[in-house]
């Protein structure tokens, strides 16, 4: 495996890409995809699409791979949706690692996965993006974050961090929101650390929601 930290089994890693950097990544090719993977990237149309899809599933496994120090085609990732109960859609995880958190996320050309030891929920978003319509986000924000936001005059950068915050810990499995704050840091609420920022050399904006502590690192 190529550079990347030591594993810490005790910190949760996050990592934000474009989709060409994962893709042109040595140690991930698209023959570490399960099956039922590959049959789901066969179905997409759009090829940007798919190579976004392909990305994120690539990604998440060098996350697994530098979290662990296993080889990125050691994990065996899985799906299940906690309303239904299926397989092969809704939320990741590791199958026959429970303690082992696993998130990912993909938007137009850029890619995003988290892994650490609980849940853990990660969202990204091309920086450009405005974020609605109005009464969804009213209905996914706070009150209080989402009449302050909307009352700037340049209301769409505060609105789109708001929304991936929400979006993070969603997938982490919490409900209710932590405060915007001003600045891209780290906050805690219960027994949630939330975390977001701007990439700008990516043009992206990410969150992510863990219980532990959170180290974002490169491709």
């Amino acid at each position: 495996m190529t550079d990347g930290p030591e594993p810490d089994r005790d910190r949760a890693l996050a990592v934000v890409a474009t989709t060409p950097e994962v893709l042109a990544h040595p140690d991930l090719d698209e023959g570490l995809l399960a099956p039922w993977e590959r049959r789901r990237l066969a179905g997409i149309r759009l090829p940007s699409r798919r190579d976004d899809v392909l990305a994120a599933r690539l990604l998440v496994r060098l996350c697994v791979a530098r979290v662990t120090g296993l080889p990125p085609d050691t994990p065996a990732l899985a799906q299940r949706c906690p309303g239904c109960g299926g397989h092969g859609h809704g939320r990741p995880y590791l199958q026959g690692r429970p303690g082992v958190g696993v998130s990912l996320s993909h938007a137009d050309g850029l890619v995003a996965a988290a892994v650490g030891p609980g849940a853990i929920g990660i969202d990204v978003e091309p920086a450009t993006r405005r974020p609605g319509p109005v009464h969804v986000l009213r209905r996914l924000l706070p009150d209080a974050d989402f009449a302050e936001a909307a009352a700037r005059p340049d209301s769409g950068p505060a609105l789109l961090r708001l929304w991936v915050r929400a979006e993070a810990r969603l997938k982490a499995g919490r409900t209710g929101q932590a405060g915007q704050g001003e600045q891209a840091g780290q906050v805690e609420q219960g027994d949630i650390r939330l975390l977001d920022w701007t990439d700008r050399p990516r043009g992206a904006v990410a969150a992510v929601a863990c219980t532990t502590r959170i180290t974002i690192a490169s491709v």
